[in-house]
This record gives structure tokens, sequence and C-alpha cells, in this order.
């Protein structure tokens, strides 16, 4: 006579069905509490304890600036990443002739202060156009006399440089049998670059890019040294005409807070949605 294993029934496990975990799920950590209201707090002691008069005097010029500093951001970081990919491309896969040009000129814009290059491009170019009348006579000296292209020239230059360097990893990093497997199924370099390459390498370096249009960010107040109205340009205006130092510092702060969270919102949106539209 065999003896049956016992078996347990499923009935007897303490498992509660019923059990309603999203409303622990909900809750907030302590810390993240405490950071809240410390923040309304300090939202608070801003409002009713600080000076705000002065605001509707510089409305419009805030807008401007706050305009100006957003512009300025999306423009340079499409015109750097646009130049980035070919950067990284070149020294990751290219000839010598061009990964060596590649990697000094990311070398260069990576080992000079943005400050340093701001100034030589508007002070050294804005300043040797003037003497050829062949460009002072041209459809383009209204706008090389003015100092927004040369903040945008600058900008896009230093964004390559730092993301041509991320790229190159980022290209390195696919896994060559994907492109070998592509190649032996007769597909053309293009679309092996298009459909293969280039999506797998942009969403390995989202992160990365992310956090470099953070720094972008935080180096737009640069163009201010150059004559360029932007918001930390504002902040300085009010500070000089009224003698109040902390209201449009503390405003200054949380502008580039707020465009920083969009920024990151943003590229995380494209963390999710660039493999399925691009892949």
């Amino acid at each position: 006579m065999t003896e049956t294993p016992l078996e347990t029934p499923i009935e007897t496990f303490p498992i509660h069905k019923d059990r309603d975990t999203s409303g622990q799920a909900r809750k907030l950590p302590p810390h993240r509490i405490v950071l809240i209201l410390i923040g309304l707090a300090l939202v608070a002691s801003a409002i009713f304890f600080m000076r705000w008069d002065w605001l509707p005097n510089y409305g419009d010029l805030i807008l401007q600036g706050l305009w100006r500093t957003i512009w300025i951001l999306v423009v340079t970081v499409i015109i750097g990443f646009l130049l980035a990919v070919p950067l990284g491309l070149a020294q990751a896969a290219g000839p010598a002739v061009l990964a060596v040009p590649a990697r000094v000129f990311c070398t260069v814009i990576r080992g000079t202060p943005l400050l340093l290059q701001l100034w030589l491009l508007y002070y050294g170019l804005g300043s040797l156009f003037p003497q050829y009348p062949w460009i002072r006579g041209s459809d383009l000296w209204p706008y090389l006399r003015q100092a927004w292209p040369y903040a945008v020239l600058a900008l896009s230059l230093s964004y390559a440089g730092y993301e041509g360097e991320v790229m190159r990893g980022a290209f390195a990093g696919v896994p060559k049998g994907q492109l070998e497997s592509a190649r032996a199924f007769g597909m053309p370099r293009f679309t092996i670059f298009r459909r293969i390459w280039l999506p797998q390498a942009i969403h390995r370096a989202l992160p990365t890019l992310a956090g470099e249009a953070v720094l972008q960010l935080k180096s737009t107040p640069l163009v201010a040294t150059i004559t360029v109205v932007d918001l930390y340009s504002v902040a300085s205006r009010v500070r000089q005409d009224t003698y109040i130092t902390y209201e449009p510092l503390l405003l200054l702060a949380a502008g580039y807070l707020v465009i920083t969270g969009i920024i990151v919102f943003l590229f995380r949106r494209l963390e999710k949605l660039i493999p399925s539209r691009l892949g």
C-alpha cells in the first residue's frame, strides 16, 4: 500500500486576496512630506515677508528674458545634437581622416571654458567682420552685428563637443552582431544606420543627454556677458535698478527649476517613445 504525499490545500495558505495595497503604495515617504512642508513654508515666507512690488514693472522684461532663455536652450541643444551625431560616428567607426579632427574638436571644446569660447567668438569674430566691406554689405550683416548669433554658435559648439563624446560611446556600445546580421541580410548601410544603429545609440545616450541639456540650461546665463537679454540679465537689471537682491534671485532660481523639471519630464518620455518610433 503506497502512501500518497500530503498536499496542503491552497485555501490554507495565508493569502489575503482582499488586501488593498493601493493606499500604502500611494503614501508619500516621510522625508518627502518634510521636504514638501519646508518648500511650502519657504514659499509662504517669500510671499508674505519679501518685497514683490517691483514685479509688475518688470513683468514684460521677465517674460522676454524667459522666452530668450528657452529659445536659446532649445535651438542650441538641437543644433548641438545634430553636430554631435556625425562627431560621435566619425570617432566610433570613421576613417582616421574624419576621426582625428572630430576627436581634436571634442578635446578642445571640453578642455576650454565656455566663457572663453563665447568671448573669442563675440569679441574675436565680431571685431574682424566689420573690417571686410563685402561682409558689411551682405545680407548677413544685420545679424552678424548682433550678439545672439555668437551666443547660439558658442553654446551649440559646446554642446556638440560634449555630446560628440557621449555619442561615440553610444555608437560603440551597440552590439556589433546586430550590425553584421543586418549586413548579412543585405540591408544597405544607410538603412542599417537609420533603423538599427542610430536608434539604439540615441536610446543609450538619452539619460546623459538629459543631464547635458540641464547643464546647457545652466550655461545660458553666460550670454548676459555679451549683452544678450536672458532671464539672468533681467534679474541683474532688477537688482541694479531697485537694490533688491534676494527676491530677483529667488524668482530666477524658481524659473530655472521649472525649466529643469520640464527637461527631465520630456527626456523621460523620449526614453519610452524613441525605441518604438525609430527602431
